[in-house]
């Protein structure tokens, strides 16, 4: 009989994952706890060495489903993860300036004041990225390069929170502490600082219709999966190395729970959209409107298709050329195939049925 860990970590990240919604069901869970493995969640720890593997992933047997940035970054830092799946919500990726502005498309942003947000003292600098590729995406349907704007840098840092507030991953919008997401950036165009910011998501739907602002365009909608390519796209399944070598079957049933969660929300649109609801923190309206529509609930499956390898691969090259990396990563060495190999197992595959 294997003799697995006594306990198990797991973070995601308030986005749509269908490892979120594998958590909420308890199928995880109830699962590994018939192995004796105790499942214990990041966000759920007090202890600040704890939490800041959601970054760097320095925890042993430990798992993450969420944004591409710092699971790219821990890999590039040193960190012996390796990637078993990957999915692909389409999510909104909005470039917003307001009414008075003159700005309508994507060619009206040349000469104009572009907010970057800068978060000195972060490992990795995960907004600062996300918005310099989606923004530069954006520019270019406009045909605007790279320096016929202005880029501004925007202080997004997080003032300082008691423990109290002091929050990551699923269920906050806050990051490490108490300023909302877009905060800083959006207080800059409203000052009149800046002429146009980017936000993402749910709570950028919210942003853009709370302050009256509007989208000089959306790089998440656009028919080319290059341009739509950012942190979110794709999102990586990463487990440590030890995990996979030592305990190739648990990966396996953990890889087997996430792909089922994916087929079951193609079955439960309404469900789905609750448990994202409650992820983002955002009402469902604004779920509806970031994350694809009616369409949502049938775009979260994880395989490891080679298109979004490469998709991966495309990100962390950018990530590195612009000086987010330490190191290169050899994105298609870092994915390993063997947990879903092993799904092809009946005792293993039988966990891929999807619930009624």
């Amino acid at each position: 009989m294997t003799a697995y860990p006594s306990e198990i970590w797991y973070t995601r990240c308030p986005v749509p994952t269908p490892l979120g919604i594998a958590i909420n069901q308890g199928v995880i869970e109830e699962d590994f706890d018939r192995l004796g493995v105790t499942v214990r969640s990041l966000q759920d720890s007090r202890d600040p060495e704890t939490r800041a593997s959601h970054y760097d992933h320095h925890l042993a047997h430990s798992f993450r489903q969420g944004g591409s940035v710092p699971a790219i970054w821990a890999r590039a830092a040193g960190a012996d993860t390796r990637v078993i799946g990957l999915s692909w919500v389409d999510e909104s990726q909005a470039i917003l300036a307001l009414p008075g502005s003159g700005i309508r498309s994507p060619a009206d942003l040349r000469g104009r004041r572009i907010a970057l947000p800068r978060r000195d003292g972060d490992k990795i600098d995960i907004f600062r990225a996300t918005a310099l590729r989606a923004l530069l995406a954006g520019m270019s349907l406009g045909g605007v390069g790279e320096h016929e704007v202005e880029w501004v840098d925007v202080d997004a840092r997080d003032p300082a929170a008691g423990d109290g507030e002091t929050r990551i991953g699923a269920n906050s919008r806050r990051g490490w502490s108490g300023r909302p997401l877009y905060a800083a950036e959006f207080a800059a165009l409203v000052r009149g600082d800046v002429d146009a910011i980017h936000v993402k998501g749910s709570l950028g739907h919210e942003y853009a219709f709370l302050g009256g602002a509007h989208v000089v365009v959306d790089t998440g909608c656009h028919p080319d999966p290059r341009i739509r390519i950012n942190n979110g796209t794709p999102r990586p399944l990463t487990v440590d190395a030890a995990t996979i070598e030592l305990y190739p079957d648990l990966a396996a049933r953990l890889l087997g729970h996430v792909r089922a969660a994916g087929e079951w929300a193609q079955r439960h649109p309404a469900e789905t959209l609750a448990y994202i609801a409650r992820e983002t923190g955002s009402p469902e309206q604004f779920v509806l409107s970031a994350y694809g529509g009616d369409t949502l609930h049938r775009r979260l499956q994880t395989d490891l298709d080679p298109a979004v390898i490469d998709a991966l691969a495309d990100f962390a090259a950018f990530l590195f050329d612009r000086g987010f990396l330490p190191a290169p990563v050899d994105v298609p060495a870092w994915v390993h195939r063997r947990p879903l190999e092993l799904l092809t197992q009946p005792a293993i595959r039988a966990l891929e049925s999807v619930p009624a």
